[in-house]
Parts: C-alpha cells; sequence; structure tokens
C-alpha cells in the first residue's frame, strides 16, 4: 500500500484538489437552480479518477513517431467534425454533442500538440537552431490554430500559439529566428483582424483598448468583472456574500469570470492563497522538467506550464480588464468537464513520468525511446 501511495505527488494534488474546490464552492454560492456545482462535482470526480489512472501508467510509449501522429490526425480529425456536427456556445462553434454531455475537441488538441512539439523537438534539439525545424513545427501547430480560429475561438488560438512559441523558446532558438517568429506573429494578427475574426471579438479588442466607452453594451462584462475584483477589498465580503455575483451582475461567473466571483468573496488574502496553490502546482511541474529522463520528458513539463500558465494568466488578465475578454478558463477551477478532464488527464501524465526520471536529466542517444 505504501509504494502505491508513493506513485503520486501529493503535493501536486493536494493543491490540485483546493483550487477544484474553490471553483466548487463559488459556484456553490450562487443560484442552486442552476445545477454547476452537481454537475461539476461529476466532472471533478471523473478528471480525478482519470489523473490517478494516468499516474500508473508508463508513457514511454509517446516517444513513438506513430503514436503522435495518430493522437495529431485524431485531433484534427475532431476539430474538423466540430465544423460540420458542432453547436454553437458563446458565439464560437467548438462543441460536440455527445448526448449527455458536450466534448469541446479544442481541449485534448492543446495537449496533443505539447507532446507533438515534444516528440518533434526532442528529437532535434542538436539541431534545433536550423530555421526549417522551426518552420515545420509551426507548420503542425498552424493547422490546428487555424481550425481553431476559425470556429472562432480567439482565446484557444492565442493558447495554442502561446504554447508553440514557449516550446520553441525552450528548444532553443537563435535570437535571428525569434525575430522571424514575432514577424510571423505580426502577419497572423494582421490576417485574423481582416479576415479571421469575427465582429463581436474585433469589438472585445476594442472594448479593452477603451474599456468605458460601451459599458452597458460590449464592455458591460469586462467592466462588471473590474468592479467585483475591486469589491473583495482585502477580506472579501464572506462565501455566499457576493452581491455582484448573487444579483447576477456579473455575468459567466462559473466560467470565464469564477476568478472575479472568487475575489469578491474571498478577497486579497483569498488571492495570495490561490496564488500559492497556483505556485505549487507550477513548481511541482518545473520539478519534473528538471528531473525528465529525456528531452522529451523536459519538454512535456515546460510545454505543460506553458500552457496552464497561459490560461491562468489570460483569464485574470481579464477579469481586472488589462487583456480583452477571451473565453478562456481558469484551470481547474471554472466550469466545464472538457478542459477539467484534459487538465487533470495532462497532470496525471505528468505524475506517470514520475517513475522513470532521474535525479539530475543527462542526455543520452542510449536512452532515447526512437520510434519509425
Amino acid at each position: 500500500m505504501l509504494k502505491v501511495l508513493q506513485k503520486f505527488d501529493w503535493y501536486l494534488i493536494i493543491s490540485v484538489l483546493i483550487v477544484f474546490t474553490f471553483g466548487l464552492v463559488t459556484m456553490n454560492s450562487f443560484t442552486a437552480e442552476a445545477g454547476y456545482f452537481d454537475r461539476q462535482i461529476i466532472w471533478g470526480s471523473i478528471a480525478f479518477l482519470v489523473m490517478i489512472g494516468a499516474a500508473f501508467i508508463d508513457f514511454r510509449f509517446l516517444r513513438r513517431t506513430s503514436v503522435v501522429t495518430t493522437l495529431f490526425l485524431i485531433v484534427v480529425f475532431g476539430l474538423l467534425l466540430t465544423f460540420g456536427l458542432g453547436h454553437v456556445a458563446k458565439g464560437a462553434k467548438s462543441w460536440l454533442n455527445a448526448g449527455l454531455f458536450s466534448i469541446q475537441p479544442t481541449d485534448p488538441a492543446k495537449v496533443a500538440l505539447i507532446i507533438l512539439l515534444a516528440k518533434y523537438f526532442s528529437r532535434r534539439h542538436v539541431e534545433i537552431a536550423h530555421i526549417r525545424h522551426i518552420l515545420v513545427s509551426g507548420f503542425y501547430a498552424f493547422i490546428i490554430f487555424i481550425l481553431v480560429a476559425l470556429q472562432p475561438d480567439f482565446g484557444s488560438a492565442v493558447t495554442i500559439f502561446a504554447i508553440w512559441l514557449g516550446m520553441v523558446l525552450v528548444s532553443g532558438i537563435s535570437k535571428k529566428h525569434l525575430a522571424l517568429v514575432f514577424g510571423v506573429a505580426a502577419v497572423s494578427v494582421f490576417l485574423l483582424w481582416n479576415f479571421g475574426f469575427a465582429q463581436y471579438q474585433k469589438d472585445r479588442i476594442k472594448t479593452f483598448l477603451h474599456p468605458l466607452a460601451d459599458v452597458r453594451g460590449s464592455g458591460y462584462n469586462a467592466n462588471q468583472a473590474m468592479i467585483t475584483v475591486g469589491s473583495g477589498q482585502i477580506l472579501g465580503k464572506g462565501v455566499g456574500y457576493g452581491t455582484q455575483s448573487r444579483l447576477n451582475f456579473l455575468p459567466e461567473y462559473q466560467t470565464d469570470f469564477i476568478f472575479a466571483a472568487f475575489v469578491e468573496e474571498w478577497g486579497f488574502v483569498g488571492v495570495v492563497l490561490l496564488f500559492i496553490l497556483f505556485g505549487v502546482i507550477f513548481w511541482r511541474i518545473l520539478h519534473y522538467a528538471i528531473r525528465g529522463e529525456t528531452n522529451f520528458e523536459i519538454l512535456y513539463a515546460s510545454g505543460l506550464a506553458i500552457f496552464l500558465m497561459t490560461h491562468l494568466v489570460i483569464n485574470i488578465g481579464m477579469n481586472i480588464g488589462i487583456v480583452p475578454v477571451t473565453g478562456i478558463p481558469v484551470p481547474l477551477m471554472s466550469y466545464g468537464g472538457s478542459h477539467l478532464v484534459t487538465e487533470m488527464l495532462a497532470l496525471g501524465v505528468l505524475m506517470g513520468m514520475r517513475k522513470y526520471s532521474r535525479a539530475a536529466h543527462k542526455e543520452s542517444m542510449h536512452n532515447e525511446y526512437l520510434g519509425a
């Protein structure tokens, strides 16, 4: 029994469960008939079991090219299905109806991209400075990026770009190629603004630049979120006593703006506690990166940290009015089954890699798990 318990990273698990509980408590502070609390309990239980189950698996098979290629094709196929069979939610056609529940393919697509890039760069770390590897990896990421952006899901598209850019930087890109990357990014933004973004997405960005220009229209959500965050002050109003949220002035309190709802009830003290918990989570992820057996594990852990950090920064930024509202959830905290199961699965994969991690990383071609 003791050996079984040692397979788990309890610092990581306990931090994840507390953050998840914070989300549950915040949801339960609102109208009971909405049912978010009950459904999230179910999704949380499923996600937790998935994470624990993944911790027992030896994930060295993910280094095989055939496995990674199959995973990439499945993800692309799922994203393509949304154009024909998906239904619209929050202005984006990004959900597939599976009967009792809906699935958002963009969530597993982010983790699949991390695995793909970890595999690609781990085999080419010696020659990573060559421009063709930047272009090839960018092509893989662009396929997922464009399929997500056309839904249109601007927030997830930004996350996908951030994952690719972050993993390219971790891999050791040269400065001149870094300039090229940002040049490509500028061109991409130009093309998206003129040909990709829906009008409501353009309105959100314009609202970001002029947040008080239309507080009763396109700027209403962002303005209410800022008011809600500010009303929390130092100690908060108390759990269940958030007036902005309980009286429904704050929209999407269970998803996009759950951070604002949490701050209103818990205040600055609660924010500090939440940041400490996320700090522990990122510490454990980076701990695995340092102890990775090969470059694949190092890059996977780094990509996972980038993925979760991007979500956290964007969501908090839109709650306090410094980035546009994009619909990105708080990791492990916002309502939703797809993102919760994906995030906990990704953390479970990380714990599964723990079984063959080293005390200190030493790259050796003899220890690489090569695949055709």
